[in-house]
């Protein structure tokens, strides 16, 4: 099984969700996305994988989006994922991927991310 975390180890969902993989002998592709941010073709990829609106995977609470609240390209895909590459730290967190059956699911809780780990 191929997983994916886009992980912050500064998070403590994200750990959790970490270790919750791990204690399931899964050894996951780990991208610290705030030293390696997804370019946007990723993210936009992230955003179908999970079902949503890439504007759905925005921190509303950080500075960096307090910050560029007014200046944020919320209705266009494109111009956000590319804004969001430029600031990874807006980024929901953790998102893991099955990288097999092209799913993926927000670690919040930590325990979503095992329906990634059950054929269906």
């Amino acid at each position: 099984m191929r997983i994916t975390i886009y992980h912050n180890p500064g998070c403590s969902k994200s750990m959790k969700t970490l270790t919750l993989l791990e204690s399931h002998n899964i050894a996951p592709t780990i991208v610290e996305y705030l030293s390696a941010p997804p370019d946007a073709a990723t993210l936009l990829r992230l955003a179908k994988l999970l079902d949503v609106p890439l504007a759905s995977l925005l921190r509303r609470g950080e500075a960096a989006y307090q910050d560029a609240v007014n200046a944020i390209p919320l209705h266009d895909d494109r111009s956000l994922a590319e804004w969001l590459h430029e600031h990874p730290s807006v980024l929901e967190r953790p998102i893991v991927v099955n990288e097999e059956r092209n799913c993926a699911v927000v670690g919040r809780p930590p325990e979503n991310v095992l329906s990634l780990l059950h054929d269906d």
